[in-house]
């Protein structure tokens, strides 16, 4: 004998699958957690060059030239390295293009005071586990992990990382 199932649960487990994939999506999905030591950047093979980083507070920031979002976060960012670079901060943007014309590209068009790097093989971003762009990753002095964040959503996503900058500045 074959069992049906009325319309109305069907579409009650479509809605609760729903509901479970956006979820799941809305979960960190980097590899690297808070609370781990940043690994040493010097290991990956990235082009340019590296800021002494120790001592410091550093964020560092995934990036694509086809990021639109990234476009919108890079200004924005430029402005949090020029109010906090005096206290320890290091802004590090990390970019994941094949080709450095286009990154080469995008920075004549969205000129930053801080220090850009290359991840033309994509070593470091496949180590911490970037899915998407842009990507960043708060790190203190000490060099561990703070604080994570996915996308770029303007205004909410400088407050919540001025806050957090400066949580970590604070040694809190």
């Amino acid at each position: 004998m074959k069992s049906k199932t009325s319309p109305s649960v069907l579409e009650r487990i479509r809605r609760l699958s729903a509901v479970a994939v956006v979820a799941l999506c809305a979960l960190p999905l980097l590899a690297w957690k808070s609370g781990d030591a940043l690994p040493k950047l010097d290991g990956f093979g990235l082009e340019g060059n590296l800021p002494a980083l120790a001592g410091k507070v550093v964020l560092l920031d995934f990036w694509a030239s086809w990021c639109g979002p990234c476009k919108k976060s890079f200004p924005e960012l430029d402005k949090l390295q020029q109010a906090y670079k005096d206290k320890g901060l290091v802004i590090l943007a990390i970019n994941v293009d094949e080709k450095a014309d286009e990154m080469a590209s995008f920075l004549k068009d969205h000129p930053v005071t801080f220090p850009v790097v290359r991840d033309a093989k994509q070593k470091l971003v496949a180590a911490a586990g970037v899915e998407s762009m842009p990507t960043s990753v708060l790190v203190d002095a000490k060099g561990v992990i703070r604080f994570q964040h996915t996308g770029f959503r303007g205004a909410e996503t400088i407050k919540q990382l001025t806050e957090e900058i400066e949580k970590v500045l604070a040694g809190k």
